[in-house]
């Protein structure tokens, strides 16, 4: 068997055991909170009028099957498991009988859509600003770029957020501050819905691409500034060749490396701007779910949401990792 298939089976045999891991610790933490959601849901059934013993009882279990929690703790974590096997979560508690899968495949789009591309554009737009500034140190422009990246990358998300809420919709509102898209508009691959899911976009979209440029640009420059002195580089100068090429082909591909694995190291964190970007903008994904059912003491949808987004966040993480010999041919994968 050659290196790269070695590799490959390495790096999915870590993503399975980073998937049974982190989906254990979801289980077990939300199995050890206090509140008991069938007695919680049993409580809110029960507040507007009397009920016999003998109907609480039958809801009771009728609930416990409903959820997977009849039976030790040993059953309720077999059911689990056979619950993320079939993506069967069961139904929401706090919009019963949705199923949750439904809820987290409404939602999911959304926050996948949102993060990719103001992770990738982020990343690229820094990667580039600070490889072109990192070369071209002279230049006055590429400097106050750089100023610029720099002066957000300190300010928290939501700060950020709510500057732009503020600018663009009460002092200059130009954009919709709300929602996913316009309401009642019937949603489908138009042109009227996709132009107003763009635009609803661009508010949560521009406070994390503004606040991720920066890092990256950082990093960047500083990467090439050290690149730059390399022997090779000076030779290639010394050599004719033109600028253009030496930035791109010596350069630039060379300080992509660690940018890269920078990128699938910060995937873990990117939720969390998400959370509060989506909450701050009312956009309708995983995050103001996540939020609603913390709020409703929804058991089962906030399990589900924690389980999806380990499996997600290490599905990406394992797809950066194995292009990482590609774009880097010096990488051990042996």
């Amino acid at each position: 068997m050659s290196s790269y298939p070695k590799y490959l089976l390495r790096r999915v045999g870590q993503f399975v055991l980073v998937v049974f891991i982190g989906v254990n610790i979801a289980f077990f933490i939300t199995h050890a909170t206090p509140i008991d959601p069938v007695e919680q849901t049993i409580s809110a059934a029960t507040s507007f009028g009397s009920t016999s013993p003998e109907a609480i009882a039958m809801m009771r279990q009728s609930l416990r099957d409903l959820y997977g929690l009849q039976g030790g703790l040993q059953h309720q974590y077999l059911a689990f498991w056979e619950r993320i096997v079939l993506a069967d979560f069961g139904p929401s508690l706090s919009a019963f009988p949705t199923p949750v899968s439904v809820l987290i495949g409404r939602a999911l789009p959304w926050t996948v859509g949102l993060l990719t591309v103001a992770t990738l554009l982020s990343w690229a737009l820094g990667n580039l600003l600070g490889g072109l500034a990192g070369y071209h140190r002279n230049s006055r422009v590429l400097r106050a770029a750089g100023v610029l990246a720099m002066g957000f990358h300190p300010i928290p998300y939501y700060i950020l957020a709510f500057v732009l809420l503020i600018l663009f919709g009460y002092v200059w509102p130009v954009l919709p501050i709300t929602g996913g898209s316009q309401m009642n508009l019937p949603q489908g691959f138009s042109f009227a819905y996709i132009g107003s899911v763009l635009l609803h976009s661009i508010l949560p979209l521009a406070s994390l691409v503004l606040v991720g440029i920066g890092g990256w640009f950082m990093g960047m420059r500083a990467l090439v500034s050290n690149i730059i002195t390399e022997d090779y580089v000076a030779y290639a100068e010394l050599g004719g060749v033109s600028r253009r090429r030496i930035l791109g082909s010596y350069v630039m591909r060379n300080a992509l490396v660690p940018q890269v694995t920078g990128l699938a190291m910060s995937i873990g964190s990117i939720f969390n701007g998400a959370i509060i970007t989506e909450q701050v903008f009312g956009y309708p994904g995983i995050g103001s779910l996540l939020i609603d059912a913390v709020h409703a003491g929804d058991y089962s949808l906030v399990l589900g949401i924690g389980t999806v987004s380990i499996i997600a966040v290490a599905t990406a993480v394992l797809l950066l990792d194995l292009l990482y010999p590609l774009l880097d041919p010096r990488a051990r994968v042996g």
